[in-house]
């Protein structure tokens, strides 16, 4: 795979076509961007980022720092000290099942604008007030692309509900793959995130790897790399499936599955 890939190959995570490509939206919806936007997006984003040390998401998901009930920070929803704009508070519905069913809605909730406008000004990470909007589409995009990347290895397995238990933001830990791809290609992950997921009963670690790609239209195109952790045998066995899966598509197009 390419972009979003659930890829155990050593093939570069960067996608160096000319088109670029962007994570698979849920059925029925597509890229988050508002393309109509005025010219200057990527940069500003750029800037954004260019005061701290690393690219990473700006939700801090460490498990020191998060509400227990919901895996996230307690991010305050109140304006920020110099902030100009007023920005909506109103938090989106994941499709990403929760595996705590306290709660009504069941389902993980994005940060609203304001909160992750609130959570970036933190990190000392200022960024536009008219584009945290469209930075925050982006980033529940790429969620939703990485949770249908982990639907397609559970359906491997007979769990038909597997849920979110929790994640955990892990930037400052390069995994074995990436360090493959770092050595090869000479790119590395800006963010990895480690997603606990309950498959009915069993706890299952996936690690996912987020690349920048190149740039489209002053827009920006991320790649994801995901799969399952080694740390059993089933998980193994799954990702030496997919290899094998990968080396007939590359090898033998045209043979049957």
């Amino acid at each position: 795979m390419s972009d979003k890939t659930a890829d155990t190959r050593a093939t570069c995570p960067v996608d160096h076509s000319a088109s670029g490509s962007q994570p698979t939206a849920p059925h029925g919806s597509g890229c988050p961007v508002d393309h109509t936007k005025k010219p200057g997006f990527l940069s500003s984003l750029t800037n954004t980022t260019a005061s701290t040390n690393e690219a990473k998401c700006p939700v801090d998901h460490a498990e020191s720092q998060v509400n227990p009930l919901n895996m996230m920070p307690a991010l305050a929803q109140t304006m920020h000290e110099g902030q100009q704009t007023a920005l909506s508070t109103d938090r989106e519905s994941s499709t990403i099942p929760r595996a705590d069913q306290s709660s009504d809605t069941h389902k993980w909730e994005y940060p609203s604008p304001q909160q992750f406008y609130n959570a970036l000004a933190r990190k000392n990470m200022p960024a536009p007030e008219e584009y945290v909007d469209v930075m925050v589409d982006i980033h529940n995009f790429l969620n939703e692309g990485a949770w249908n990347e982990v639907l397609k290895w559970e359906s491997r397995h007979e769990c038909k509900m597997p849920r979110l238990i929790r994640l955990q933001g892990r930037p400052r830990d390069i995994s074995p793959l990436a360090r493959i791809y770092d050595w090869r290609f000479g790119v590395r992950p800006f963010d990895r995130h480690d997603w606990f997921v309950d498959r009915c009963g069993k706890q299952v670690r996936y690690v996912i790897d987020y690349y920048e790609g190149e740039p489209k239209d002053d827009m920006p195109v991320f790649n994801l790399v995901v799969r399952p952790a080694i740390d059993d045998f089933s998980s193994l066995t799954d990702r030496a499936k997919q290899m094998w899966q990968d080396a007939k598509q590359k090898y033998f197009p045209d043979s049957k599955k």
